[in-house]
């Protein structure tokens, strides 16, 4: 049984711009006390054909966790695109959003991210380069997550095979009309039907007890 369980994400300030911070409210339930706190962390796909340039954009440690239902914002700093291949800036990648206890990681939520230039430009020359960064427009597919929930010994924090995964679906309407990418390394399945908008963003600034 898992004493941890994340029952809500919500992506705040979406569509944004790329420079701007990914702000996830989450809201999770803890049914017993813990002895160590959780470990949140936000991971960007820089390029589904190169795990290595997953960047890593915050982690945080959540703790002392009290029993009962929590929710705080997560927010973690955009990705550096000065080290994401220039024909990766543009187009559809991966955001992940994955919580662990003693190193153990027990779920994994990932989002289609859309990024466009905002300005117009020739489709056949294609947008400008060096892009100006100010123009591009960050949109997260927020009512498609994929949820991966892993069994976990949550005595000594080692991990089981993943259960539970949703697939990250594309929406044509959304205007992506890039490839989807793998969720490259950081990324595995797992089988859990998420309601639209069942998740959402949560502040580290703070976590409140409902």
């Amino acid at each position: 049984m898992s004493l941890v369980n994340v029952v809500g994400m919500v992506v705040l300030d979406n569509p944004t711009s790329f420079q701007n911070p990914f702000q996830f409210e989450i809201t999770f339930e803890c049914l017993q006390p813990l002895s160590d706190d959780i470990e949140w962390k936000v991971t960007y796909v820089g390029s589904a054909e190169d795990s290595s340039l997953d960047q890593v954009l915050d982690e945080v440690m959540v703790g002392p966790v009290p029993v009962g239902t929590n929710k705080f914002v997560l927010q973690a700093d955009a990705p550096d695109h000065t080290v994401i291949p220039p024909e990766d800036v543009l187009g559809v990648t991966v955001v992940l959003v994955t919580a662990s206890y003693k190193d153990a990681e027990f779920c994994r939520v990932g989002y289609y991210v859309n990024n466009e230039y905002s300005d117009p430009y020739d489709p056949e020359t294609g947008p400008p380069s060096p892009l100006d960064m100010t123009k591009v427009t960050r949109q997260i597919l927020a009512d498609k997550p994929r949820v991966t929930r892993f069994p976990i010994d949550w005595t000594n924090g080692a991990q089981g095979t993943s259960t539970n995964s949703t697939n990250l679906e594309m929406n044509e309407s959304e205007a992506m009309q890039s490839p989807v990418p793998s969720l490259g390394a950081a990324s595995t399945p797992s089988d859990n039907d998420v309601t639209p908008g069942n998740f959402e963003g949560v502040d580290v600034t703070g976590m409140d007890t409902l």
